[in-house]
């Protein structure tokens, strides 16, 4: 946006730009009283005279909107706090915790604020900011008989970026994104991922004058009506702002990334027919063989099912030797019928790997307990090499299911895909876009799995 700000407290009836000059102003509401919790925010706006007509956005800092909601705590521990606003650890140095909040933000110390709040207390954010805004902007309405915007402010650091500023955290008859895709630049180059945070962009404005230390806690923008949208239709608030996990390219953290990405891999069991980038599951296979290996050596090989061809041959093949292992066991159709139809996760799967450990470098001792012990740990390195690659294929945003099933049927895959004999498919991974989400993973306490000597 470009224009002339106001810097001081001015009134309605100032100049703004010139005739036919694009451009808004914007200035700090004098007046405003000490708020406490129950107050009406909207009537305390609307006994300072604030001179708002039709089209007016209001910027309103968040810590006023938590003190007339009554959102104080009592808090001797500020990380308890946190804690408790806490859904998802992003980063952490020393004391100092990003972390995304219940309201889906992502900001240092999940918005849990102890300064301007009594000692002993600490400040949380609206629980709802969007329908605190709603709230205010119909109270003007009622007051004033305006039409409004209402936005929702609070402060935020961002990455790559030293600084605070202001964001947008609630709205309400405000089209808080302006998305030019579709549309072309002054050149005729096509715009593809433009979209403008309208919201955030007020919220900045609006610091400039009030600051953070001037107890003036609203602002006024005037001059921008086509951002303010009128009472008909679904209001779109700020929701739609905070992005979602499956397209967050930065989601994890720091230190906590390695972490995050393993305790989010789950195991998927249904897909959508959105084709898997190729070159994302071989990135995930140069994570795999940096596992730990015996004697130096790299027993993993990958072999990508890129095409339904192979796919189905493979399948077919295997589900061939399950059924006539199963006859042989003496199962009935029904029973043989139910089990073949757990193999569904593989064929439902647009991206098929059959992970293979390979013996190469092995050594070998003429001895069955060594031997055995040797091949004990090029499996368990086949193995950290799957891990590796299942985790890497999360932090590609891709779901996986690793089914043990090709190696009860070693030989019928390696005359399938024309391995060598060396090779020993070590199950098989389905890969896709995950259609749904996986249910949550039961909490499981460490200490059940330790033992300390």
């Amino acid at each position: 946006m470009s224009g002339e700000v106001s810097a001081s407290p001015a009134s309605a009836g100032d100049e703004g730009p010139p005739s036919g000059v694009p451009g808004f102003r914007v200035w700090a509401l004098p007046g405003l009283p000490e708020v406490r919790p129950g107050d009406d925010l909207a009537k305390l706006i609307a006994s300072t005279e604030p001179g708002l007509v039709d089209g007016d956005v209001l910027l309103v800092t968040s810590k006023i909107v938590s003190k007339a909601e009554g959102r104080i705590v009592e808090a001797a521990d500020r990380e308890a706090a946190i804690d408790a606003e806490t859904v998802r650890v992003v980063a952490r140095r020393g004391p100092l915790r990003i972390v995304e909040n219940r309201q889906g933000l992502i900001m240092a110390a999940a918005g849990v604020d102890a300064s301007n709040t009594p000692s002993g207390t600490v400040l949380l954010l609206p629980e709802d900011s969007d329908a605190s805004a709603r709230a205010i902007r119909d109270g003007l309405r009622d007051a004033l008989g305006v039409e409004v915007g209402v936005v929702v402010t609070d402060t935020f650091g961002r990455p790559w970026r030293t600084g605070l500023t202001d964001v947008a955290i609630g709205a309400a008859g405000v089209r808080v994104l302006d998305d030019l895709r579709g549309g072309t630049d002054a050149h005729g180059n096509p715009l593809s991922a433009t979209v403008v945070a309208t919201a955030d962009e007020l919220a900045s404005a609006g610091d400039l004058v009030k600051g953070k230390a001037a107890g003036l806690p609203v602002a006024v923008v005037r001059g921008l009506p086509h951002v303010v949208q009128g009472t008909s239709g679904e209001d779109e608030g700020t929701r739609g702002m905070v992005r979602g996990a499956r397209d967050d390219m930065f989601r994890l953290g720091t230190s906590e990334a390695v972490r995050e990405a393993v305790t989010q891999r789950r195991t998927v069991r249904a897909f959508t027919d959105e084709p898997v980038d190729p070159d994302a599951v071989r990135r995930a296979v140069a994570a795999a063989v940096t596992a730990p290996a015996p004697h130096h050596t790299t027993p993993w090989r990958f072999v990508l099912l890129e095409s339904a061809e192979s796919r189905t041959r493979l399948l077919d093949a295997m589900r061939d030797a399950w059924v006539a292992d199963l006859e042989r066991d003496g199962k009935s159709e029904e029973s043989i019928a139910k089990r073949v139809r757990r193999g569904d996760v593989l064929r439902g799967a647009p991206y098929l790997v059959v992970p293979c450990l390979v013996m190469d470098g092995s050594h070998t001792y003429g001895d069955e307990r060594r031997d055995g012990a040797e091949r004990e740990m090029f499996v368990v390195a086949a193995g950290a090499g799957v891990q590796n690659f299942l985790v890497a294929l999360a932090g590609e945003r891709l779901g996986s299911a690793w089914v043990s099933s090709t190696m009860f049927c070693r030989e019928v895959v390696r005359d399938v895909l024309g391995l060598p004999e060396g090779w020993d498919p070590m199950g098989a991974v389905a890969v896709g876009h995950a259609a749904e989400e996986p249910k949550a993973r039961p909490e499981r306490d460490a200490g059940a799995f330790i033992e300390v000597r």
